[in-house]
């Protein structure tokens, strides 16, 4: 039996950070779970303060619709759309970041000469697309900002290294991530067997973009050294969502999604 006393004690450490909820409007914690990596609040809030006070005050006045859930999204959802009819009018663009790595190659020819006036030999050598970051939906100054409603959980990887890319080429000071929390899931339940029209299978299912299936991949460090704010819907944004139900009862029963499900679990990805 191997002789465990001796081993130095592991200290599990994590990029996640308090939130300190001053920073966010009154009612800002009842909308959207917050969970901010490397101090991306603070840094926010202490870096980026219009831009920041801007997208949160926004985010306030965003509402969802039971029929925006329902209704299928194509290539864009309602509840997309939305959020860019919200934040277009504010000057949040679509941007992408790309960048060739120029390489000098300085070999110094003369073993015997040293310093500024040694001889030496200069090759340039070029990377093309070195950095080819895939679009973020909205950014504005420092500040860059991307929406995940319900794609493949994949997305997530995708939006990471396109902040990563602006945040290592010094273009925003840190990102923010919008997805829907798990706490939606009752309430999806209660859509699909509530609806009026069958929503599809599948439909936001636990391979689609949830906050696990986001905040495992921030914590695997795969944003690198960018500050991340992560976001996530709450059921208190759904507009009228009790007068609703009380309109349409149950009229199927459907396989309910268990929040379990939304989890942080990798090997399904």
């Amino acid at each position: 039996m191997t002789d465990t006393t001796d081993l130095p004690r592991i200290i599990s450490i994590t990029s996640r950070d308090r939130v300190d909820r001053r920073l966010f409007p009154d009612g800002f914690f009842d909308l959207y779970e917050v969970l901010s990596y490397r101090n991306a609040a603070q840094i926010l809030a202490a870096s980026c303060p219009d831009e920041f006070r801007e997208l949160t005050e926004t985010l306030m006045r965003f509402r969802i619709a039971p029929d925006d859930i329902i209704a299928g999204g194509g290539n864009k959802s309602r509840i997309a759309r939305g959020v860019e009819d919200l934040f277009h009018p504010l000057g949040w663009r679509e941007t992408r970041v790309t960048a060739d790595l120029l390489i000098n190659r300085i070999t110094y020819t003369d073993p015997s000469k040293r310093g500024r006036a040694a001889p030496r030999q200069i090759e340039h050598y070029k990377i093309d697309a070195f950095v080819d970051g895939h679009k973020i939906d909205f950014v504005k100054n420092r500040v860059a900002f991307d929406m995940e409603w319900n794609s493949k959980d994949q997305t997530f990887d995708r939006d990471l290294y396109a902040l990563r890319s602006f945040y290592d080429c010094n273009i925003i000071a840190a990102g923010v991530l919008l997805t829907r929390s798990a706490e939606l899931v009752p309430a999806f339940n209660e859509l699909q067997s509530r609806s009026p029209t069958e929503m599809s299978k599948g439909k936001f299912g636990a391979s689609t973009t949830w906050m696990g299936k986001l905040t495992y991949r921030i914590e695997a460090g795969r944003g690198g050294g960018c500050p991340i704010l992560a976001l996530g819907f709450r059921p208190a944004l759904i507009d009228a969502f009790a007068a609703w139900k009380d309109a349409h009862p149950v009229i199927r029963n459907t396989p309910a999604l268990d929040v379990t499900e939304t989890e942080d679990d990798e090997t399904e990805s």
